[in-house]
């Protein structure tokens, strides 16, 4: 992969536009919106993946599909200077935290916490809270979305073990 910024045109922008809005659209079908043949499509949408501005192509899920019902922010504050990378390898081991990042601000990092209900969630943030480096977390349940098309308010990743709906399963 490239690691320079690659350049695009008003083209590749009606493209990587098509595709964000439905990644189940054909070549033929965008080539046909924006005036080019599906083969140069498809020679664009490659080079696009080749640079690195396309990463890659996702299903949206509906989160309470998975059995996802609770959602959380979690702001994570640590003892002394936590590396960035430590906090990686302490995130991966807790599949429902959906998203991480470190932040400017009070807290070190935030997390997007994805679980069945509140005990559920209960239970991930004292997994959390176990961790020796953590100093304190300050969570904030997620009500409602006021933008409902945005990526947060899908699923992108499988359910965490366990994190379906039992009560599917009563016959």
């Amino acid at each position: 992969m490239n690691s320079r910024p690659a350049s695009f045109d008003e083209l590749d922008r009606k493209i990587i536009t098509a595709l964000m809005a439905n990644a189940r659209t054909s070549f033929a079908e965008i080539g046909a919106a924006i005036g080019l043949s599906s083969t140069a499509v498809k020679r664009r949408v490659d080079r696009l993946r080749e640079t690195g501005v396309i990463t890659g192509f996702t299903a949206t899920v509906k989160p309470s599909a998975l059995g996802w019902r609770t959602e959380a922010y979690v702001e994570v504050y640590c003892e002394g200077a936590a590396p960035p990378r430590r906090l990686a390898e302490v995130v991966r081991n807790h599949p429902e935290i959906t998203a991480a990042m470190t932040v400017t601000g009070g807290a070190d990092a935030l997390l997007h916490v994805r679980a069945r209900d509140v005990e559920h969630f209960e239970e991930v943030l004292e997994r959390i809270r176990a961790e020796p480096f953590i100093r304190k977390t300050i969570s904030v349940m997620v009500l409602s979305h006021l933008l409902p098309e945005s990526p947060e308010a899908g699923a992108t990743q499988a359910a965490p073990d366990g994190a379906r709906d039992d009560a599917a399963d009563v016959r």
